[in-house]
């Protein structure tokens, strides 16, 4: 069991940014490859970037890429997500997840323990 905790979003204007810190609970996170997601109301959770266990291959989506930065500390039990240049589409409820698959991965379907999320909004 894996228990994930998010925090450090809020409310920031377009241009701006924003770290979210994901924290978990447990002694074998770093035996788990980590992802971000995101949802808005009425539309399917999404996947935003994933890393896998060592932190040695990340994966994003296109509409992130350059802008967003995943990144982790196996000693705090953290991952985090860097986010900049942030635009008003980037507004959503961000989650931390964990999948079994070391190496990570984008699919939702394939991670098996989340947090509760948080609230990111950008206004413009």
């Amino acid at each position: 069991q894996v228990q994930l905790v998010e925090s450090g979003g809020g409310l920031v204007q377009a241009g701006d940014s924003l770290r979210l810190s994901c924290t978990a609970a447990g002694r074998t996170f770093s035996s788990y490859g980590m992802g971000w997601f995101r949802q808005v109301p009425g539309k399917e959770r999404e996947s935003v970037a994933a890393i896998s266990w060592s932190g040695g291959i990340t994966y994003y989506v296109d509409s992130v890429k350059g802008r967003f930065a995943i990144s982790r500390d196996n000693a705090k039990n953290t991952v985090y997500l860097q986010m900049n240049s942030l635009k008003p589409e980037d507004t959503a409820v961000y989650y931390c997840a964990a999948t079994r698959l070391q190496g990570g991965a984008l699919r939702r379907g394939s991670y098996n323990y989340w947090g509760q999320g948080t609230q990111v909004t950008v206004s413009s």
